[in-house]
């Protein structure tokens, strides 16, 4: 167990906190209100107290919610974890979404502001999508960087990140805010020495098929897992994903140790069914092409982004949430279907041992809305080096912890 705490919100099914374990922390808590995803959460940390509710009841003491689970979290103590984690939902920023100023969920960054106030940690990591920082001429940006600093985080920044450059194989673009407690000395401003440490975390580029050469044509007809794949390929983003290969940053035997792995067998490799219509169109499309490049009696020139067939050569697009809805965006890129949702994992590099539940619907959604595993790990590693660089400083003096705001 590690000697470094973090606490994790908006955990989702756990794709940051499997990075910040990775890592080399000790996730001592999780919050996650989604039923479905709190299902996979439970299944691959099980170790971790998780709060399946709402943050707002979450160290509460005016929720009865919270008085009835606060047992459970005796490792969540003010002064004691040093690494606060989390992404509040970014739909009211997204490019995608509406956009709308007062969307309710762009209110929840003030959870976190409050989780934050009161356990007081050492440093903080913050993700989400990079439009929040352009929204409204960069209103939310200004704001989000103001209440941390009056939470006593002054010493903080953001900094738009590319999940390809850290062995993702997924061009995912992220923006993450990262501050210092007040009274810690780091060697350097917190944007600097987040930008310098994560420059050092940076990886060669991992391309679709890298990731998806040994996965089966042949899919399972229902959930169950298929037999193993056999493969001689060999690169990097192969030995983290594989069950029977070490990597640099999993090892074969923390994969076989994951949830249902013991098995060896290749567990998620289902997709949604395909129409024979929708097959014959997605056969004219190569690898890498839009709906634009189809026929003009098959395209209809609407959106060409409607129709698309993942590149072989380089990394994905962005992989979304919005996939469980429909999968025309994510073609495999030499087979006629789509993709799978394990092959959707692995573009977000989730090792094979990292298993899905509940339904096919909820396990998409899951990936699209998850932090990539290897970029979560990439700026945890940054968290651990400021942490490392905290203290070799003389101590500070830590301030009482705050009350409940």
């Amino acid at each position: 167990m590690s000697s470094y705490k973090a606490l994790s919100l908006f955990s989702g099914c756990g794709g940051f906190c499997e990075g910040v374990r990775l890592a080399g922390f000790d996730v001592v808590g999780a919050v996650e209100l989604d039923k479905f995803a709190s299902e996979t959460y439970r299944a691959n940390f099980p170790e971790v107290p998780l709060f399946a509710g709402d943050v707002h009841d979450f160290l509460n003491p005016e929720s009865q919610v919270w008085n009835d689970e606060s047992e459970r979290f005796g490792g969540v103590v003010p002064g004691e974890v040093d690494l606060l984690f989390g992404g509040p939902p970014c739909q009211g920023y997204s490019q995608i979404g509406t956009r709308i100023l007062d969307d309710p969920r762009n209110e929840l960054y003030l959870q976190y502001i409050r989780i934050l106030k009161h356990i007081r940690p050492r440093v903080f990591l913050m993700e989400n999508v990079p439009n929040m920082l352009l929204l409204d001429k960069g209103r939310f940006k200004r704001e989000v960087l103001a209440a941390f600093a009056d939470a006593g985080y002054s010493n903080c920044g953001v900094q738009v990140v590319v999940a390809s450059d850290y062995g993702v194989p997924q061009v995912r673009k992220r923006a993450i805010f990262f501050g210092v407690r007040d009274g810690e000395e780091l060697s350097l401003p917190a944007s600097d020495f987040f930008g310098a440490a994560l420059q050092a975390e940076q990886q060669p580029l991992q391309t679709v098929w890298d990731a998806l050469c040994d996965t089966p044509e042949e899919t399972a007809i229902h959930y169950e897992p298929v037999a193993y794949p056999r493969s001689r390929r060999d690169n990097d983003i192969l030995q983290e994903m594989r069950l029977d290969r070490d990597g640099r940053w999993y090892s074969a035997e923390y994969k076989l140790a994951a949830s249902a792995a013991s098995a060896r067998k290749l567990h998620n490799h289902h997709t949604k069914e395909i129409q024979a219509k929708r097959q014959a169109l997605i056969a004219l499309l190569k690898p890498g092409a839009k709906g634009d490049s189809l026929p003009k009696d098959v395209w209809n020139g609407l959106r060409p982004e409607k129709w698309r067939r993942l590149p072989l050569d380089r990394p994905a697009y962005t992989i979304l949430a919005q996939m469980h809805r429909d999968m025309s965006e994510w073609v495999h890129p030499k087979f006629e279907r789509w993709i799978t949702v394990r092959e959707a994992a692995r573009l977000q590099s989730f090792h094979d041992g990292f298993v899905f539940h509940s339904s096919e619907w909820q396990m998409l959604k899951q990936i699209g809305n998850a932090v990539p595993p290897l970029l979560a790990r990439a700026i945890a590693s940054v968290a651990m080096k400021s942490l490392k660089d905290l203290d070799l400083a003389p101590a500070p003096e830590v301030p009482e912890a705050a009350v409940f705001v």
